[in-house]
């Protein structure tokens, strides 16, 4: 047993004791500006955190709080790497020195021999040559906001006087590619682009280039703004398939711009379809990556799709760290970190009921699914419509995932051949 040590200049703040030989490790996205940002994307799910967290004119934060984060969160890890995801908001918005002062204090706190990584999700608006100098310099991996062409980018993305950014991001994209500097699209899928879905892969794998495709699902309840995930009314939920339970119908239960969910399936599949026809191995989109893995039986990628979730939690500027990025909502506050340190709120009983809830609360008709084991639920987020049993908890996306992992399922002798594998490495 590793004796408890102080980690903070407070002595009374401690970090509880670590098992020997244990693996200890988790993420925590940075909001360093709060939910501020320099556009006014009709889909984004944080904007409203100024008005619900009370974050005033211009959230910022503060050097010394900088600093307990850091300490804390690589005190609180034992494992090989510890990652830094700098999000918001928009954080380039905090400018190039608080950055600098960022990787001063990781190379004061690292532990011997424990690799510290940083990625910066960003519009990509304010990149300039400093701003890519700085980034390639300390190697961040830059994760880049794009929707697709100009046409479907600009429906939802633009600025706070409402002006498209399409060209904006792509000079970004431009300077990215000219200081080489490593960087994935993260490509909201929404109602509109997801009916599109050639024309968006081709655009981000022919002229953005990236080094990995992220697809995102936009949804939210039309309640979000003030309603946590989780405390939605059970019995006013509508059941998966019906007209509230899809976009753009009347006293629909979500907003205009969530994508529908037979239409995440359509875009799943056809863009399935065309990178295993001509890119496998080539391209990689972080989904199908993520699946392949699954059916391999070596586990999930991501946290979306894994059977526990809760070790990818999220600090805002003022200290107060939440369960998850999606649960920033007060209902989910998990403390402050000049009070509790961040490694016992991360490994706190409290997290951990949060992370096995994922699964624990899992209706029938989800337990008794062949596609269990890909999905697990999907995030708890979006577990806001009832089974066609009637049960609360569903995932709002099942029938667009179902439909999906069908035709993996579908395409496995086709997918393993190609890398050397025989049916029976799937587990399905």
């Amino acid at each position: 047993m590793i004796p408890i040590r102080p980690v903070d200049q407070d002595p009374k703040l401690e970090l509880p004791p670590l098992a020997g030989g244990d693996y200890y490790a988790f993420h925590v996205m940075i909001k360093p500006a709060g939910a501020q940002c320099n556009l006014d994307c009709a889909y984004c799910f944080y904007l409203h955190k100024e008005d619900l967290l009370q974050q005033g004119k211009m959230p910022r934060m503060s050097e010394s709080l900088l600093e307990a984060h850091i300490r804390q969160y690589i005190a609180a890890q034992t494992g090989p790497e510890v990652v830094f995801t700098w999000q918001g908001g928009e954080p380039t918005l905090m400018g190039l020195d608080f950055f600098r002062r960022v990787v001063e204090l990781q190379a004061r706190h690292a532990k011997p021999g424990q690799a510290i990584a940083n990625d910066l999700q960003t519009n990509g608006v304010l990149l300039d040559e400093a701003w890519c100098r700085f980034l390639k310099q300390h190697r961040f991996l830059v994760g880049l906001s794009i929707d697709g062409p100009a046409t479907l980018h600009d429906t939802y993305r633009y600025s706070k006087g409402g002006k498209p950014t399409f060209e904006r991001v792509m000079a970004a994209v431009k300077l990215l590619h000219q200081h080489e500097i490593t960087f994935n699209a993260l490509c909201v899928v929404n109602r509109l682009n997801a009916r599109k879905p050639i024309d968006v892969y081709r655009f981000l794998r022919d002229e953005v280039r990236p080094h990995i495709i992220q697809f995102l699902p936009a949804v939210e309840p039309a309640s979000f703004h003030g309603v946590a995930p989780g405390y939605w009314k059970q019995d006013e939920l509508p059941v998966s398939g019906s007209a509230r339970a899809r976009p753009g119908q009347p006293d629909s239960l979500v907003t205009d711009w969530s994508v529908d969910p037979e239409d995440w399936g359509y875009f799943l599949t056809r863009v399935w379809e065309a990178w295993l026809k001509h890119d496998f191995g080539r391209v990689f989109v972080d989904q199908f990556e993520n699946v392949i893995s699954q059916l391999l039986g070596r586990g999930a990628q991501t946290c979306v799709s894994g059977q526990i979730c809760g070790k990818a939690l999220a600090i805002e500027h003022d200290g107060s760290l939440y369960s998850c990025d999606h649960f920033v909502y007060p209902e989910y506050r998990l403390g402050h970190i000049r009070e509790v340190h961040e490694g016992a709120l991360a490994f706190s009983e409290r997290q951990q009921a949060f992370g096995f809830a994922k699964y624990k609360t899992l209706p029938a008709y989800c337990r008794g699914c062949r596609h269990l084991q890909l999905c697990w639920g999907g995030c708890p987020k979006n577990r806001f419509v009832k089974t066609p049993d009637g049960d609360a908890g569903l995932n709002y996306l099942c029938p667009g995932l179902k439909k999906f992992f069908a035709r993996v399922v579908a395409d496995r002798v086709l997918f393993l051949g190609r890398m050397g594998l025989g049916v029976g490495n799937c587990i399905l």
